[in-house]
């Protein structure tokens, strides 16, 4: 009885948090929106800007959690791929069914996809079937999960090391470090590092922001990455065809690859090598270097954080990679998936805060949202670094996860490392000391400094 007593009581309580920081984050838009209408440009363009930003989105969700956590829209979001309308999802355990009920909610990559490859789907863009059991079940014979520890975690913490030593206390984090040291992987590791770092950097940059970011269907965009992927595919036909004229005996996934075809396993011809290496190009470089900035940036927000992420990385203690996740749960580099419904369904059936989705809506499981749930999440506005792994949905969830997961578990924290052991890590100046993605959603500059 006092059991019950005590759940109802906190049931209460947390309900009444979640109104009061809905109330809150409203007071806050009202205020941003008073001062967006006094700006130069106007309330349109000024409260756009913001809500842009993933502030900004925290605060837009932390409302709809409160008082609409399910909202149905008939205005599409997304132009880039056909959809009836928008339905967004801001509950943690809403967000989780969403990605977990495959049937009725695809991903919806797989026209893109074949444009990329001149014909044939990736499996990122695949529902369950036999064309996805069959790519992803050889590529992670290619890519084995002890492969991590073993051969790319080791190479990443030495290269970053070196990188920061020889950067005598000034660094451009993205160009000089957390884009190379995943294009290395890619050169060293995948056997397909392109003509050369910088345009095999540009490649995956351009076709991740035209798969997965290009909500508006930018034709500037869409010419770009058209001639991207065309130098992409050229290069891997030709790289498949000279490996095959040339063997070697390095243990990387190219190889591997050869060895499945040569033993007969299903979709490793040299079409299927080249499209299922591609895709996990497109993956490997922007989200690592994305990732490390967007977490550097809220480390530096936040002194006291930062200080003791520093005081961790510097004496090796465990709970340093945690400063990482926990930043970028508060700044995430992808703070929505999006699926779309293939049939009538609903979402919290029975409950108050049930949503009927119509076949064909784009529904978004606001990621940045569930992981401040606090029905799912403790003190979920508090900088805690002893939270299950679990907690953060930074890489997706259900069959569509990262196929890179792992590795981005491991590299991103041995980037990180020895920049944040250095003493007094701090911003340059001015706008340098800022994330610049230029035209891109993308941090293409982020100029740090520290003690030698």
């Amino acid at each position: 009885m006092i059991s019950a007593v005590r759940n109802i009581g906190g049931t209460i309580l947390a309900v009444l948090m979640v109104w009061g920081e809905g109330l809150r984050a409203a007071a806050q838009l009202a205020g941003i929106a008073f001062k967006a209408s006094r700006a130069e440009g106007g309330l349109k363009q000024n409260i756009g800007a913001e809500l842009k930003t993933v502030s900004g989105q925290r605060k837009v969700f932390e409302v709809l959690r409160a008082f609409l956590p399910n909202l149905s829209l008939k205005r599409k979001l997304v132009k880039s791929y056909d959809n009836t309308g928008t339905v967004i999802i801001t509950r943690s355990n809403d967000c989780l069914d969403v990605l977990a009920r495959n049937e009725d909610f695809e991903v919806v990559y797989g026209s893109r996809m074949r444009k990329l490859t001149d014909g044939d789907n990736f499996f990122l863009g695949m529902q369950p079937g036999w064309d996805y059991t069959r790519d992803t079940s050889a590529m992670r014979l290619t890519a084995r999960h002890t492969d991590v520890a073993e051969i790319v975690l080791p190479r990443a913490q030495l290269m970053a090391n070196d990188i920061v030593e020889r950067s005598h206390g000034k660094i451009d984090l993205p160009a000089q470090l957390s884009l190379q040291v995943p294009w290395d992987m890619t050169n060293t590791y995948f056997g397909t590092g392109g003509p050369d770092a910088a345009t095999m950097k540009d490649w995956t940059s351009t076709l991740f922001w035209y798969l997965f970011e290009d909500l508006p269907a930018d034709p500037e965009l869409d010419a770009k990455a058209m001639n991207c992927a065309a130098g992409l595919r050229d290069y891997l036909d030709a790289a498949i065809a000279d490996r095959k004229a040339n063997p070697t005996d390095g243990e990387d996934i190219l190889n591997r690859c050869l060895a499945l075809q040569r033993a007969d396993t299903p979709g490793m011809s040299d079409l299927g090598i080249r499209n299922n290496i591609l895709g996990l190009l497109i993956g490997a470089i922007p989200t690592i270097s994305k990732a490390c900035c967007y977490a550097m940036d809220e480390l530096l927000n936040r002194p006291e954080e930062l200080e003791r992420a520093h005081r961790a990385a510097l004496t090796n203690d465990a709970s340093y990679e945690y400063y990482i996740w926990e930043a970028l749960r508060f700044y995430p580099h992808n703070p929505v998936i999006y699926r779309r419904a293939t049939r009538d369904t609903t979402v919290a059936r029975s409950s108050f805060r049930q949503v009927n989705v119509k076949k064909g809506q784009m529904v978004f499981a606001a990621t940045v949202s569930a992981m401040f749930d606090r029905y799912a999440v403790e003190a979920p506005q508090e900088f805690r670094i002893n939270r299950p792994f679990e907690t953060y949905i930074i890489w997706g969830y259900g069959m569509h996860i990262c196929f890179g997961a792992a590795i981005n578990k491991a590299v991103i924290p041995a980037i990180l490392k020895p920049l944040l052991a250095q003493k007094n890590l701090r911003r340059a100046p001015g706008p340098a000391g800022q994330i610049d993605t230029g035209p891109t959603p993308h941090p293409q500059h982020f100029h740090l400094e520290f003690d030698t």
